[in-house]
């Protein structure tokens, strides 16, 4: 949804089916991007990654992966570089396929439902009235603060987009 909201906000090209996913090119700040959506399952993500990679010529560090994160507050967004898995099989595929960690990856909170047994539907089902009202404003905090991510500034990134969205609670 994150992709989706900035490849529309930010008019980038029609989608097109590419390298296991859908790809869509634009600018930001620009800045040139290829967005790309899996169309793997999951658990593959890195199946559609590297092909795309690969064939753009690009450095893993100007790579950005966007990924809904079960030990993050609903609405709360973190990013950084490189760094582990933590149990998400996304991510290991993308390391395994990539050969490394180096990459940026921006951490959007969907909270943890409380039990282990629920947590299959609560990342697959869909969203509840209750998650919309944090979702609509996350999404478009992150619209806006692309640019900053574009031009390699995580830090204005995640401040930008965490006044946005405390300013959108408050409205």
């Amino acid at each position: 949804m994150a992709i989706d909201r900035i490849a529309h906000d930010h008019g980038f090209g029609p989608w097109r089916q590419r390298f296991r996913g859908v790809m869509a090119e634009g600018q930001i700040g620009g800045e040139r991007i290829v967005a790309l959506k899996p169309l793997t399952y999951m658990n593959n993500s890195g199946e559609s990654v590297q092909p795309a990679a690969a064939f753009f010529k690009m450095p893993s560090d100007t790579i950005t992966v966007f990924y809904d994160e079960l030990d993050l507050a609903p609405g709360k967004v973190r990013v950084k570089r490189a760094g582990g898995a933590a149990g998400h099989n996304g991510l290991r595929s993308i390391d395994q396929m990539l050969g490394t960690q180096d990459y940026w990856r921006v951490r959007i909170g969907i909270g943890h439902p409380g039990d282990k047994a629920r947590v299959l539907g609560h990342v697959l089902g869909n969203m509840s009235t209750e998650d919309r009202e944090w979702l609509v404003p996350v999404l478009d905090a992150l619209s806006e603060s692309a640019p900053l991510l574009a031009a390699d500034q995580p830090e204005p990134f995640m401040t930008k987009v965490a006044l946005l969205t405390v300013s959108a609670k408050g409205s």
